[in-house]
């Protein structure tokens, strides 16, 4: 298994927060039914959705909890020539109590609409736990993966202590990485996640992943990242495997 397509796999979910998710239909049996859906990715790196009760891909996720997501590229203008990846998961709906309180933690920070009417309506936080991937790195680039999610070890009270930090006292310097990385500018950025090998920016609606140049474990580590970026001239190319 290629360890570059596996990065290349797990970079494009990060960059990406939507997809294309697939069920069997309840009502259409024997045929895909497919919807667009918001999602992050929760303490062990799976995609984490959350989605209406009177919604049909829940009805038919009740039913056969086998689905799929496909997250591609957004606004490419070759859609064959981009990558795209395909999750072939079970999902399962969170109903511990501590499990839904730190996906909720983390979601509403990428969605902060989402609070209202997950709490006003009846929605339920899913989590996709991936079987296999199907990764496509454009002509020619085709894989199946197996192991492609990556806990996350700072999820929970460490993440949202750093992120808060951050947008409290350091908006000049995600200000800075905003205009490193070539990011919409007009609206201000706001840290809403970090993950040993990057961070998540909200700009008004739209979320965007900046990788570090290497692998961050500790806080400390993260720190570090952090304060060399404030003072960089360009955003660092992440290094990535070719085995």
């Amino acid at each position: 298994m290629s360890v570059k397509a596996v990065k290349q796999a797990r970079s494009l979910l990060l960059k990406e927060y939507r997809g294309v998710l697939s069920t069997h239909s309840k009502s259409m049996p024997g045929y895909p039914f497919g919807s667009v859906v918001p999602y992050c990715l929760d303490d062990q790196g799976r995609p984490l959705i959350l989605i209406s009760r009177i919604a049909q891909h829940t009805h038919n996720l009740q039913k056969d909890p086998k689905c799929s997501m496909l997250v591609g590229e957004r606004e490419a203008e070759d859609v064959q020539a981009v990558g795209r990846v395909t999750v072939l998961a079970e999902a399962s709906k969170l109903t511990d109590g501590a499990a839904i309180e730190a996906a909720a933690l983390r979601y509403y920070r990428f969605f902060p609409e989402s609070a209202s009417y997950h709490s006003a309506h009846d929605f339920d936080f899913w989590v996709l736990t991936p079987v296999r991937y199907r990764f496509i790195g454009g002509f020619g680039a085709i894989h199946w993966l197996e192991d492609v999610a990556l806990a996350n070890p700072f999820a929970g009270a460490a993440e949202t202590s750093m992120v808060e930090h951050m947008n409290a006292d350091h908006s000049k310097a995600i200000a800075h990485y905003v205009e490193l990385s070539g990011l919409p500018q007009g609206e201000p950025a706001i840290l809403v996640g970090i993950d040993s090998e990057g961070l998540h920016l909200r700009i008004a609606a739209g979320i965007y992943w900046l990788p570090f140049a290497q692998p961050c474990n500790t806080p400390i580590q993260v720190r570090e990242a952090l304060v060399q970026l404030a003072h960089a001239e360009k955003w660092p190319v992440a290094e990535v495997e070719e085995a």
